[in-house]
Parts: C-alpha cells; sequence; structure tokens
C-alpha cells in the first residue's frame, strides 16, 4: 500500500472514531436530558373560603286531624291564612310565597287502618313553602314561628321534606379566584421540595383541578357555606 493510501484510510478511520465519539455524546447528553425530565414532584395546593348563601328554602308544614272531611279543609284554609297573614306582617313578600294542595289520608280506605280503633278518620299534611333571597328578613321571622304554635297549629319540624335548606348559587363567580389560589399554593409547595432537594422547579408536568365542594360551615350556621377545591400540580424537576 502506497503512503497516500495509508494516510487516506488513516484519515477516513479517524473520521469515523470522531463520528462515533461524537455521536456517543449526543446520545449521552440526551439520555441525560430525557433522565431529568422524567424527574418531577406532584403537589396539592387547597383554597378554602366562607361565604353566606343567597337563597333559603323555608318549608312550614302542619298537621291537621278531623272525622269529617269538610271540617279538615276548614282547619287547613284557617291555619295556612294565619300562616301567611304571619309571613306577611314579618316583610316576606307575597311572591316568595307558594303551597300546594294538602296531602289526605283516609285511615278507614287502609287496609292496616284498625277499623274502630282509628280515632280520625282523616288527616292532611299542608305545607307552605318560602323562597327567598333575603336571608336575614327570614331567619328573623323563623325566630318568631312559635307564636303560632300557640294557636294550636301542629307543626312538622322533624319531617325530612320539611327542612330548612340553604343555597350558594354563586360558584361561577367565585371559581376563578379560587382556582388560582389553590394553583398558587401548590407552586408554593413544590418550590419548597426542590429547594429542600436541591432542585430547580421546572414547567408543568400536568395539572389536574378538583371537584368544588359546597357544605354549611357547622350545624349552628348552616346559612354559612364553607366552598373548597383542591388542585393537583405536577412540575418538572432539574438539577
Amino acid at each position: 500500500m502506497t503512503n497516500s493510501g495509508k494516510t487516506s484510510a488513516f484519515i477516513l478511520g479517524l473520521a469515523i472514531f470522531c463520528g462515533l465519539a461524537a455521536l456517543g455524546f449526543l446520545l449521552g447528553n440526551a439520555a441525560l436530558k430525557v433522565k431529568n425530565m422524567e424527574r418531577s414532584v406532584r403537589v396539592k395546593g387547597l383554597c378554602e373560603r366562607e361565604y353566606p348563601a343567597d337563597i333559603v328554602i323555608w318549608p312550614i308544614q302542619f298537621t291537621v286531624a278531623d272525622n269529617n272531611l269538610q271540617n279538615l279543609y276548614q282547619t287547613i284554609e284557617k291555619n295556612s291564612r294565619k300562616i301567611i297573614d304571619f309571613l306577611n306582617q314579618n316583610q316576606i313578600n307575597a311572591t316568595d310565597i307558594s303551597h300546594n294542595p294538602p296531602a289526605i289520608t283516609d285511615k278507614s280506605a287502609q287496609s292496616y287502618g284498625g277499623g274502630d280503633r282509628i280515632q280520625f278518620r282523616y288527616s292532611a299534611t299542608q305545607t307552605i313553602s318560602v323562597y327567598s333571597k333575603d336571608i336575614a328578613t327570614v331567619r328573623k321571622a323563623m325566630r318568631t314561628l312559635a307564636e303560632l304554635g300557640r294557636e294550636g297549629i301542629v307543626f312538622n319540624n322533624q319531617n325530612y321534606d320539611a327542612k330548612i335548606e340553604y343555597i350558594f348559587t354563586r360558584l361561577n363567580q367565585v371559581k376563578p379566584e379560587m382556582i388560582e389560589e389553590a394553583t398558587r399554593k401548590a407552586r408554593m409547595v413544590a418550590l419548597k421540595f426542590a429547594k429542600d432537594s436541591k432542585s430547580r422547579l421546572g414547567k408543568i408536568k400536568r395539572a389536574s383541578q378538583g371537584q368544588f365542594s359546597i357544605s354549611a360551615r357547622d350545624k349552628s350556621t348552616p346559612y354559612m357555606k364553607r366552598i373548597r377545591v383542591v388542585s393537583t400540580v405536577e412540575y418538572y424537576l432539574s438539577d
């Protein structure tokens, strides 16, 4: 082989070696980058706030019993009129008051009625409902409802369908700020983790927003609502 041929072969071999070395370096560096990108931390951020409810539903339910159906209806009408007058006197708007026909039960028509052991053949349950945004006025009236009890009206306060309900309808208005706060708190936790692990916090890898929950603050103040949301965010970490 001539000197020129040996030189060409040497140069070719050197070029191949350098190319493989460079490729190995690039692949190794890429592998390190991929490995670094795989490092992440998942954190949660909580936002919890309290807001007053903006709607109250107050079912006022009473029971009447009689052996004469006509007298039963008369008593229902009389008691209903007393309740509506009471609500009007307590500044509750007439448009906020509604009531459905009474539910009448004929015990003698029931196979398990007990025949002649029935004291009253007929019984009725009547519900007058208040649906109002003026919660303060309605709550004030609630505190004085016992006055009608002294007039012989039997209220069914323990029935499930007679429970007072407070509703919060402004969730869409408070959502953006609460999500922002939850995400900000999640990032603070992630930054603390990165600092403690001597890492740097990177971009968001993935994020998810939990469901909003609305509950009464406590049993004594059901008209105050606790709104809660948790955001879960996963961040990349690097050295």
